[in-house]
């Protein structure tokens, strides 16, 4: 860094420029898997998990969870996951893939599921005590969820182990 600058632009500077040569560079737009995303269509909550990106995708003029493998550059079938009347809100998967967790609203009222490719199919997962989900988060192993879950009015979050 020119010394004249610095004194210039004072101790900020000198700090910023140190801690810009320790990043071993800028975050950069990942291109490709940028256009894999622009051809899904609109969507939102994004959850990453190794080489799996799981996220609500608006497709046929709803909402529907996608799960995208990064490595194949593709999106990977859910069956059983996506039903019309479901709303989905949050979603995650773990590190393999193999395990979604999501939270929807469907009927009137707000579930939290798991979803098991391997089975295709979903697991309720009961609020105990009763409450109203919001976002959820799966361990990168796939065996314990942190959920947002409001109570008579205040938002907290419980710990769910994983069977």
């Amino acid at each position: 860094m020119n010394r004249s600058l610095g004194k210039a632009l004072g101790p900020w500077a000198l700090v910023m420029g140190l801690l810009s040569g320790c990043s071993g560079g800028m975050p950069r737009p990942m291109r490709d898997l940028d256009a894999l995303l622009l051809q899904a269509g609109p969507s939102q909550a994004p959850a990453l998990a190794g080489p799996w990106l799981a996220l609500i995708g608006h497709r046929h003029n709803r909402d529907q969870v996608q799960l995208l493998d990064l490595n194949q550059r593709r999106p990977v079938p859910l069956p059983g996951l996506n039903r019309p009347d479901a709303q989905p809100l949050s979603v995650s998967v773990d590190s393999s893939g193999q395990r979604l967790a999501v939270v929807r609203q469907r009927e009137g009222r707000t579930e939290l599921v798991l979803y098991r490719r391997e089975l295709m199919g979903l697991e309720p997962i009961a609020m105990a005590p009763p409450g109203v989900p919001r976002r959820v988060a799966l361990r990168a192993d796939g065996r314990e969820l942190a959920v947002e879950v409001s109570r008579n009015g205040e938002w907290q979050v419980d710990l769910i182990a994983v069977p």
